[in-house]
Protein backbone atom coordinates (compact mmCIF):
# COMPACT_ATOMS: atom_id res chain seq x y z
CA UNK A 1 0.00 0.00 0.00
CA UNK A 2 0.92 3.27 -0.86
CA UNK A 3 -0.09 6.72 0.74
CA UNK A 4 0.49 9.94 -0.17
CA UNK A 5 -0.75 13.75 1.19
CA UNK A 6 -0.22 17.41 0.34
CA UNK A 7 -1.52 20.48 2.12
CA UNK A 8 -2.28 23.99 0.95
CA UNK A 9 -3.40 27.17 2.47
CA UNK A 10 -6.04 29.09 0.68
CA UNK A 11 -7.41 32.64 1.43
CA UNK A 12 -10.95 31.39 1.45
CA UNK A 13 -13.33 30.68 3.78
CA UNK A 14 -13.14 27.02 4.84
CA UNK A 15 -17.45 26.69 3.83
CA UNK A 16 -15.72 28.66 0.18
CA UNK A 17 -13.25 26.36 -0.56
CA UNK A 18 -15.35 23.47 0.80
CA UNK A 19 -18.49 24.45 -1.84
CA UNK A 20 -16.07 24.61 -4.81
CA UNK A 21 -14.25 21.66 -3.84
CA UNK A 22 -17.30 19.33 -3.78
CA UNK A 23 -19.27 20.32 -6.89
CA UNK A 24 -19.12 17.81 -8.91
CA UNK A 25 -20.12 19.38 -12.21
CA UNK A 26 -16.38 21.75 -11.29
CA UNK A 27 -13.69 19.01 -10.59
CA UNK A 28 -12.65 19.04 -14.07
CA UNK A 29 -11.82 22.29 -13.06
CA UNK A 30 -9.26 21.09 -10.09
CA UNK A 31 -8.33 17.80 -10.70
CA UNK A 32 -5.71 16.08 -12.51
CA UNK A 33 -6.46 16.74 -16.69
CA UNK A 34 -6.43 13.65 -17.46
CA UNK A 35 -9.35 12.47 -15.05
CA UNK A 36 -12.66 13.49 -15.48
CA UNK A 37 -15.61 12.90 -13.30
CA UNK A 38 -19.00 11.57 -14.65
CA UNK A 39 -21.82 11.83 -11.85
CA UNK A 40 -24.26 9.08 -11.65
CA UNK A 41 -26.64 8.91 -8.63
CA UNK A 42 -24.17 10.62 -6.18
CA UNK A 43 -22.63 8.63 -4.66
CA UNK A 44 -21.86 6.71 -7.68
CA UNK A 45 -19.92 8.38 -10.12
CA UNK A 46 -17.49 6.95 -13.27
CA UNK A 47 -14.24 8.46 -13.70
CA UNK A 48 -12.71 7.88 -17.39
CA UNK A 49 -9.02 8.38 -17.62
CA UNK A 50 -7.51 9.97 -20.71
CA UNK A 51 -4.12 8.61 -20.71
CA UNK A 52 -5.48 4.77 -20.39
CA UNK A 53 -9.09 5.79 -21.98
CA UNK A 54 -11.04 3.39 -19.38
CA UNK A 55 -13.78 4.14 -17.14
CA UNK A 56 -13.82 2.96 -13.95
CA UNK A 57 -17.07 2.76 -11.63
CA UNK A 58 -16.05 5.12 -8.35
CA UNK A 59 -17.96 6.98 -5.42
CA UNK A 60 -17.74 10.40 -4.64
CA UNK A 61 -18.86 11.04 -1.01
CA UNK A 62 -19.18 15.06 -0.31
CA UNK A 63 -19.61 15.27 3.72
CA UNK A 64 -20.75 19.09 4.21
CA UNK A 65 -20.89 18.84 7.64
CA UNK A 66 -17.31 17.92 8.17
CA UNK A 67 -15.97 19.81 5.00
CA UNK A 68 -14.82 16.47 3.73
CA UNK A 69 -14.78 14.44 0.19
CA UNK A 70 -14.48 11.10 0.35
CA UNK A 71 -14.07 9.02 -3.11
CA UNK A 72 -12.44 5.72 -3.93
CA UNK A 73 -12.99 3.08 -6.76
CA UNK A 74 -16.27 1.17 -6.30
CA UNK A 75 -15.88 -2.06 -6.97
CA UNK A 76 -11.72 -3.24 -7.00
CA UNK A 77 -11.40 -1.52 -3.97
CA UNK A 78 -7.57 -0.64 -4.95
CA UNK A 79 -7.64 3.63 -4.26
CA UNK A 80 -9.25 6.00 -2.01
CA UNK A 81 -8.69 9.03 -1.26
CA UNK A 82 -10.23 12.26 0.84
CA UNK A 83 -10.38 15.93 1.01
CA UNK A 84 -10.23 17.86 4.10
CA UNK A 85 -10.94 22.00 4.56
CA UNK A 86 -9.98 23.78 7.93
CA UNK A 87 -10.19 27.49 8.69
CA UNK A 88 -7.28 28.67 9.97
CA UNK A 89 -8.59 31.78 11.19
CA UNK A 90 -8.62 35.13 8.99
CA UNK A 91 -10.89 34.23 6.69
CA UNK A 92 -7.95 31.59 5.41
CA UNK A 93 -8.39 27.69 4.96
CA UNK A 94 -5.54 24.90 4.74
CA UNK A 95 -6.86 22.07 2.57
CA UNK A 96 -5.50 18.45 2.68
CA UNK A 97 -5.66 15.90 0.53
CA UNK A 98 -4.68 12.33 0.98
CA UNK A 99 -4.70 9.33 -1.27
CA UNK A 100 -4.39 5.46 -0.84
CA UNK A 101 -3.45 3.15 -3.08
CA UNK A 102 -4.15 -0.36 -1.94
CA UNK A 103 -3.22 -2.46 -5.05
CA UNK A 104 0.56 -1.39 -6.08
CA UNK A 105 -0.44 -1.94 -10.11
CA UNK A 106 -2.73 1.41 -9.87
CA UNK A 107 0.29 3.45 -7.76
CA UNK A 108 1.59 5.73 -10.66
CA UNK A 109 4.58 6.60 -8.54
CA UNK A 110 5.42 9.21 -5.43
CA UNK A 111 7.06 11.62 -7.89
CA UNK A 112 3.59 12.01 -10.27
CA UNK A 113 1.52 11.39 -7.53
CA UNK A 114 2.93 14.32 -5.73
CA UNK A 115 2.99 16.63 -8.92
CA UNK A 116 -0.55 16.07 -9.36
CA UNK A 117 -1.57 16.80 -6.06
CA UNK A 118 0.38 20.03 -6.45
CA UNK A 119 -1.26 20.65 -9.49
CA UNK A 120 -4.67 19.79 -8.19
CA UNK A 121 -4.19 22.01 -5.01
CA UNK A 122 -3.12 25.06 -6.99
CA UNK A 123 -6.20 24.33 -9.59
CA UNK A 124 -8.30 24.39 -6.43
CA UNK A 125 -6.89 27.98 -5.47
CA UNK A 126 -7.28 29.37 -8.34
CA UNK A 127 -11.01 28.15 -9.13
CA UNK A 128 -11.54 29.40 -5.25
CA UNK A 129 -9.72 32.33 -5.74
CA UNK A 130 -11.83 33.30 -8.71
CA UNK A 131 -14.85 32.53 -7.01
CA UNK A 132 -14.07 34.56 -4.12
CA UNK A 133 -13.41 37.69 -6.65
CA UNK A 134 -16.95 37.15 -8.57
CA UNK A 135 -18.72 37.54 -5.15
CA UNK A 136 -16.85 40.22 -4.03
Amino acid sequence: MSEYERSRTMPALPEHVFDQAADVRRLDSWMPAELHVHAGELPAVTVHEDNTGEDAPALFRPRPEQLRLEWGTRDSGSYAGWLQVAGIGSGASEVTVHLSFFDERHDPGADAVHAALEDSLANLEEQVRLRVEDAG
